[in-house]
């Protein structure tokens, strides 16, 4: 799933993120979401989160659990 639509973000999911200093090259980070601070349902640049490890950034994607 894409990363910008709020309803398919949880907390708990794993996800891919850009963080702030890797915009410009597109680094992935990958990480499990803490809390979601983007409060609009969409946003076209990716719905913007808090790991738990306390990096910020934009969600590119989700990844799927191994389960």
């Amino acid at each position: 799933m894409n990363g910008q639509t709020r309803a398919n973000i949880k907390p708990g999911i794993t996800v891919l993120i850009v963080l702030k200093q890797d915009q410009r090259t597109g680094k992935l980070t990958k990480g499990i979401v803490k809390d979601i601070l983007t409060s609009s349902s969409n946003h076209p640049h990716g719905i913007k989160v808090r790991l738990e490890d306390g990096q910020v950034g934009r969600v590119k994607e989700t990844v799927e659990s191994q389960q």
